[in-house]
């Protein structure tokens, strides 16, 4: 398998789609390290980024002789990029949304500070619109790092009055930010130009 690093994209692509599996697996470790962490920044979840990683890779052995490929490396990239547009899609189902909202959100002031601003602009309204026993005990949990223990104590009730809150405000940001997710998507081409 050695002598295959040496061979270029296109080279590795001719020998895959001759059933080799030292090609697949040159590629396999050429590409695997840089499309994983593609994917973990965009996501900020390192599990879901290394699946999809894992999924394209499959897909590429089982559809090798199937596929026409011009560019290899070009062709993995995009094929992660739309995984990760999936993923993103189903963000709005997703007990983690809030949390990966806000990791795309500073990336965005870093680099796209407008975009920033419009993002957490809608966010901020989604938040307020929350009705304040939701929005104290939400705020509790994600702002100040309290277990919902801890904040049973606090606000003196159970811990399942807390999940059930805690639960109600997730659902409400997520049927709120809706609107805006057209935008999250457009994001997703601004972090990978910044990325690259």
């Amino acid at each position: 398998m050695s002598d295959y690093n040496t061979y270029t994209d296109d080279q590795l692509w001719r020998q895959i789609t001759l059933d080799d599996q030292d090609a697949f697996a040159t590629v396999y470790h050429r590409y695997w390290k840089v499309l994983y962490l593609r994917a973990r920044n965009m996501l900020s979840d390192g599990d879901l980024a290394q699946d999809i990683v894992q999924e394209v890779f499959i897909s590429l052995w089982h559809r090798r002789q199937e596929v026409e490929i011009l560019h290899l490396k070009a062709y993995l990239f995009q094929a992660v990029r739309f995984q990760e547009l999936k993923a993103l899609r189903n963000l709005k189902s997703d007990t983690n949304f809030y949390e990966r909202l806000a990791h795309i959100s500073k990336d965005l002031l870093q680099h796209e500070p407008l975009a920033f601003k419009e993002l957490d602009s809608v966010l901020q309204r989604v938040v307020a619109a929350i009705p304040e026993d939701q929005r104290t005990i939400f705020s509790m949990s994600r702002d100040e790092g309290l277990t919902y223990r801890e904040i049973a104590d606090r606000m003196e009730i159970s811990v399942k009055t807390v999940e059930k809150k805690i639960s109600q405000a997730l659902r409400t940001i997520r049927k709120g930010m809706d609107s805006a997710f057209p935008l999250l998507l457009s994001v997703m081409a601004v972090l990978e130009k910044n990325n690259h």
